[in-house]
């Protein structure tokens, strides 16, 4: 594949296709059980994700893929009247969820599906979301070839995989031969993009004379975008542009403070600076949210308000970032150990190549300046939230120390730090994302109608985010014990219901395995394995 833009594009594509060779396919494995004519789900407490408050013990009904009854069948505490509960047929199967929750499947709106360099299949990634109740995923730019993408998003639809239902936005230029210097070539590659099936775009910031027309063609078309308003291109288009001129949501936070800026019209981007200097770039991002209007201001106001005007989408993936604002945090997550690959473990090591690996000296002054900007960052992404924007989640793993599941996790409890109650950060990685995909008439809420995707879990998700992790969250018991509590117990996608805690131990013996062929030892920077 062969990409022939401009420098700039090309410099920006590889920021998502750092490896322009697909990743291992996901094998055809039935892993899952049903879709059953019937099963019905008994006596659970339903999280809806629309904005309703817990209720249950509820009974939820579900005929092949879809939701066609959901019933509460008593109160808590009180034994269940069984001559009141949706009957059982014939073939049918049942899950006891009494003293369970219920939720809707996440959505992961940044889901890169592995990654050549990563050494991260598509297996070992689709387990690690399912693993976590993620049942849909948006592949914002289709790093591995449209093609392939597609091919694994039919595979998911038929239930032939195990992998969430996947949304593919093709990154802008991908597979073209030409160079796209014209208008009418924008119009023409979005276009063929649509014609081969995708459903959207992902920009990284193009000169203003392709990215309007390209916006405008896509939305004629009925697709959706998403951008990652790179710097290359963001002095001259930054988000307010893009949202008038039709993309539908951004990525991370880039765009957004440039559109802020009341006293400068360019980043103050030291004069040694060089973006090609991983530290470089992402040590002054860390600086870029205290050159922005304040907040509450006039321009912080205007900018809010013409971005709720639009509907705008915005999808902040807090997570990918966190290393930057506590390195030891990220790197030292209980995960790592048995879920890391080596291959992964090694890219995410100090280097001047791979991308987001930018811990070339990084220090204290980086980190403060990092958790001033969350705190300027977090407290825009709540307020839009408040006067009814649409905040998603996104993890944008595979990079950064981030893992793929664990890292959407923690993108929740970022969300909770930011400000949103609990039930609006399920809402957000549930609803929101669905309507983000223009999808929310089929997924995104338990309601009659919908498709079958749920996660079931034993432990209460509102009380404590941490139970979502598959290594569940630490507990002392009435005997003094200290326990592990939580993970999902069962993913249901399209009906189907996946085992999610077999999912992980799938994971974990894979990883065991790699790591058994090259004599692998998860080091941190810098020690080096002494030999006996």
């Amino acid at each position: 594949m062969k990409f022939v833009l401009t420098i700039a594009i090309q410099l920006l594509l590889t920021l998502a296709l750092i490896s322009q060779s697909p990743v291992a396919e996901s094998p055809i494995i039935d892993e899952g059980e049903g879709p059953f004519s019937q099963l019905i789900i008994r006596g659970a407490t339903l999280i809806n994700s629309t904005g309703a408050p817990p209720i249950g013990p509820v009974d939820v009904v579900i005929e092949n893929n879809m939701i066609v009854d959901i019933k509460t069948v008593g109160y808590p505490g009180v034994e269940i009247d069984s001559t009141k509960r949706p009957k059982l047929r014939e073939g049918g199967h049942e899950i006891d969820a009494e003293g369970k929750y219920i939720l809707p499947g996440f959505v992961d709106m940044h889901g890169h599906i592995g990654g050549r360099w990563q050494g991260a299949d598509a297996e070992y990634v689709f387990k690690l979301w399912m693993g976590h109740g993620i049942t849909a995923v948006r592949d914002p730019s289709c790093g591995n070839g449209l093609d392939w993408v597609l091919k694994h998003k039919k595979l998911s639809e038929e239930g032939k995989i195990t992998a969430p239902r996947i949304f593919a936005y093709t990154a802008f230029g991908a597979g073209s031969y030409d160079p796209i210097s014209t208008p009418e070539q924008a119009r023409q590659w979005v276009r063929d993009n649509a014609a081969k099936g995708a459903d959207g775009i992902k920009f990284f910031g193009l000169p203003p004379k392709l990215f309007e027309p390209a916006l405008d063609e896509n939305k004629k078309l009925g697709l959706r975008s998403a951008c990652h308003h790179a710097q290359l291109e963001v002095g001259r288009w930054n988000v307010v542009n893009s949202a008038y001129a039709g993309l539908t949501s951004m990525e991370h936070w880039y765009g957004l403070p440039e559109a802020l800026f009341e006293n400068q019209t360019i980043q103050d981007y030291p004069l040694d600076y060089n973006y090609q200097n991983e530290q470089h770039r992402f040590g002054e991002a860390g600086r870029l949210w205290n050159q922005a209007a304040k907040p509450h201001s006039m321009k912080w106001n205007q900018v809010m308000e013409e971005l709720l005007a639009l509907d705008f989408t915005l999808d902040p993936t807090f997570n990918i970032y966190e290393a930057s604002r506590d390195l030891m945090r990220a790197r030292r997550a209980e995960w790592h150990e048995e879920y890391t690959i080596p291959s992964l473990w090694r890219f995410y090591q100090p280097s001047k190549i791979s991308h987001g690996s930018y811990w070339h000296f990084w220090g204290t002054e980086e980190e403060v300046d990092w958790r001033q900007n969350y705190n300027l960052w977090m407290t825009f992404v709540n307020e839009y939230k408040n006067r009814g924007g649409r905040v998603t989640a996104g993890s944008d793993s595979g990079f950064i120390f981030q893992l793929y599941g664990f890292g959407y996790i923690r993108e929740l409890e970022l969300l909770r730090e930011a400000g949103f109650h609990p039930l609006e950060v399920i809402r957000s990685a549930t609803l929101y994302g669905a309507e983000a995909l223009g999808a929310d008439d089929e997924i995104g809420s338990i309601e009659i109608g919908k498709k079958a995707d749920i996660i079931v879990i034993d432990e209460n998700p509102l009380q404590n985010l941490k139970v979502l992790y598959g290594t569940g969250a630490i507990k002392l018991t009435e005997d003094n014990d200290v326990v592990r509590v939580g993970g999902v117990r069962y993913t249901i996608k399209d009906g189907i219901i996946y085992d999610a805690k077999q999912l992980l131990k799938d994971v974990r013996e894979f990883v065991k395995l790699k790591k058994e062929e090259e004599g692998f030892e998860l080091l941190q920077p810098g020690i080096k394995k002494v030999k006996p």
